[in-house]
């Protein structure tokens, strides 16, 4: 006979497990467990379809590398036909796409996941690619790799995401795959040669001495060339920081050079005084003595973050459109300061998507005089109307008056935009600035994350920082469309 509370169950039970009492102890009353029976074999075949969810983000990344996104450009890199066969691209860029939206990105670290996880196994097909395979293919379709940013932007326009009523322009430091400790200062470097030189040139005397040693004990049949491990280490060192040296210097010979030439132009000089000009200043080039190359990532550069520390790092630019914060530009450069990419990025806005911008956001670190003139004249030509800060103000300020009347004649265009910001159009539009760009920062580095770098150099930042972008975006499109929402989306 059942038990009472058997009986009265709102559902019958396939099974029922008593639990066994701990030993040693006193059973309470009795309890009905759901079956688990760990070496049971699978009655059936299992399948990895089944373990995914409908609506799952993998099924969309699948869905998208397999009818939307145009692959040609890494199909057209496998010429040779000699070799074991490589992994398929679909599978690769399946794998690093979900990886790079998920936040795994190491390539040791999707290897595991192709293993442990469900939707990366069920992405690769079952297949385990090992991360020397992923290193590779994502080194060497880096650039195929960043080009997604651009089709997936194309993408979320189709799917009605961006509108380019009003987008904002910021920047972010990008932590570089290098040490600060790796790197030395021009002054220290040459200090640092120095002693490297004079421990050289003494290890090689003592290397000369005890080969003539061992020459008088042993027989000259005997090799005694080999350097000791201390010198190779020395001598690799000097050579690393020689190597270090002559960059600083021809950057600085390179500064010095630009610098004169646009002199001379300011000036009028004929081409033989600019000439001239040009070759003294070359001459005359010296580095800073606190100018500092990192051995690791020699194009990474000390830049301080949001947290006031110093770190070697990259400057990332993203423009995010107000409807859905989509990125519709992103750039790296090796330079602290945002100002150089204001009118670069309002041009890269309009290429990407075939149309400018109605307003364009910035903060006081892309205000200069040269960006406020060449503001103008993309005003003027395009209709984009630019609302800069020409300066920060404190949390605690008043809200200054609208402004009454014309505009001064004398008024420069500092403040011009400074009075322009004071009005009702113009707070309301800067207004949004943050809530526009900088959530999608904190977004991908918390999701992505998305503030360290894994590869190395400028153009290693730049394809990283457009393949985040992109997966940002596929981020967004996932949530705006849905999985079975791709197949209504025309980007041409």
């Amino acid at each position: 006979m059942p038990d009472d509370d058997d009986a009265q169950a709102l559902f019958e039970l396939s099974e029922q497990v008593t639990a066994p009492a701990p030993t040693g102890s006193v059973a309470g009353v009795r309890k009905t467990f759901r079956a688990f029976a760990p070496d049971q074999d699978l009655l059936l075949p299992p399948s990895l379809d089944e373990w995914l969810p409908a609506d799952h983000l993998a099924r969309f990344i699948a869905d998208l590398v397999d009818e939307h996104l145009d692959l040609s450009r890494i199909h057209a890199s496998y010429t040779k036909a000699k070799g074991g066969p490589p992994y398929d691209p679909r599978l690769m860029v399946r794998i690093l796409l979900y990886g790079y939206t998920t936040g795994v990105r190491s390539s040791r670290q999707l290897e595991a996941a192709c293993v442990d996880v469900v939707a990366f196994r069920w992405l690769a097909a079952g297949a385990g690619p090992d991360f020397r395979s992923i290193g590779r293919f994502r080194k060497r379709h880096l650039a195929a790799l960043g080009h997604l940013f651009v089709q997936a932007l194309a993408l979320c326009q189709a799917a009605g995401m961006v509108k380019l009523g009003r987008v904002a322009l910021d920047g972010t430091k990008l932590r570089a795959n290098a040490s600060r400790r790796k790197a030395m200062s021009y002054a220290r470097m040459s200090e640092k040669e120095k002693i490297l030189a004079q421990e050289v040139s003494d290890l090689l005397a003592q290397a000369e001495e005890t080969d003539q040693a061992e020459d008088a004990k042993f027989g000259k049949d005997r090799r005694g060339d080999e350097l000791p491990e201390e010198l190779r280490r020395r001598e690799s060192r000097l050579a690393r920081i020689r190597e270090a040296k002559a960059a600083l210097e021809a950057e600085a010979r390179e500064r010095a050079e630009a610098a004169a030439r646009e002199k001379a132009a300011a000036r009028g000089e004929g081409a033989e005084s600019s000439a001239q000009r040009v070759a003294d200043a070359v001459a005359a080039a010296v580095p800073k003595p606190k100018a500092q190359r990192n051995f690791t990532d020699p194009e990474s550069r000390i830049m301080k973050t949001a947290d006031g520390s110093f770190h070697q790092c990259f400057n990332a630019q993203a423009v995010v459109d107000d409807t859905h914060q989509v990125i519709v530009a992103a750039e790296v450069s090796d330079c602290a300061a945002d100002v150089a990419n204001l009118i670069p990025m309002t041009e890269q806005v309009t290429a990407n998507t075939g149309a400018a911008p109605r307003e364009m956001v910035a903060d006081a670190g892309y205000c200069s005089a040269d960006n406020l003139a060449q503001a103008a004249a993309v005003t003027a030509a395009t209709g984009t109307e630019f609302f800069i800060a020409t300066g920060r103000s404190k949390h605690d300020a008043p809200i200054p008056t609208s402004p009454r009347g014309r505009i001064p004649t004398a008024a420069s265009p500092r403040e011009r935009m400074a009075r322009k910001l004071t009005t009702k159009k113009g707070r309301a539009a800067y207004a949004r600035r943050k809530v526009i760009v900088e959530p999608v920062f904190g977004q991908m580095a918390t999701l992505q994350n998305g503030k360290q770098l894994l590869l190395r150099g400028l153009d290693g930042a730049r394809g990283e920082w457009l393949l985040l972008a992109a997966c940002h975006n596929l981020r967004k499109l996932h949530r705006h469309v849905g999985t079975g929402g791709l197949a209504g989306l025309a980007t041409t």
